[in-house]
């Protein structure tokens, strides 16, 4: 047994796109944490909240939970399928996973519809003016962490898109691990904000 396979592997044998996708999520996790953390110490101090997070609308956040979930399934199918080089399947889990993504953001949409029809707007402004001024803030970090992470959903799906194009042409097939965990870093923060915003009521 020769000496290399003895040696501990260190940070310069990871390989760097997915070292630096690690880096990425990291950083994403602390923006989102901190939102998270600064949102629940106003949830604790303001009780008003919990009448604002009534208005969430459970079975729409249940049900992009349930479609960010699935889309979880098909991208660890298209990293299966990238270790043997099979663009056909990658093609077909890729597409599924950005079909997901689509609806994600279709239910959004029309959630944000239904608040907005209500009078529940990232200022607040209506709930400000008749004397709700702490109510008003709840739809502030509503909108923004939903809003942020929606940002993400569209970003992902369109570097999914982009690593599925490189593979169709037999390249980069590596690429499907890197933008996979993208993906479910995608997944995880939706799974922390949908019991914080609709359940915890």
């Amino acid at each position: 047994m020769d000496k290399k396979s003895l040696t501990k592997p260190t940070i310069k044998d990871i390989p760097q796109g997915r070292l630096g996708m690690w880096l990425l999520i990291a950083g994403e996790f602390v923006i989102f944490g901190g939102l998270m953390v600064a949102y629940l110490l106003y949830r604790i101090r303001y009780e008003e909240w919990a009448e604002m997070a009534s208005h969430t609308n459970v079975v729409l956040g249940a049900t992009n939970t349930f479609v960010l979930l699935t889309s979880s399934y098909f991208v660890v199918k298209a990293h299966q399928a990238a270790q043997h080089k099979d663009s056909k399947k990658i093609t077909i889990y890729i597409s599924l996973t950005i079909l997901c993504a689509l609806i994600f953001l279709i239910v959004k949409i029309t959630e944000y519809s239904q608040k907005l029809h209500h009078g529940f707007t990232f200022s607040g402004k209506e709930l400000a003016a008749s004397g709700k001024a702490i109510e008003s803030s709840y739809w502030g970090f509503y909108f923004l962490m939903t809003g942020l992470h929606a940002t993400h959903v569209i970003v992902g799906a369109i570097v999914l898109f982009i690593v599925m194009q490189g593979t169709r042409k037999g390249k980069n097939f590596h690429r499907i691990e890197v933008a996979g965990l993208y993906w479910h870093m995608v997944d995880l923060i939706w799974i922390f904000l949908f019991p914080l915003l609709y359940i915890a009521n």
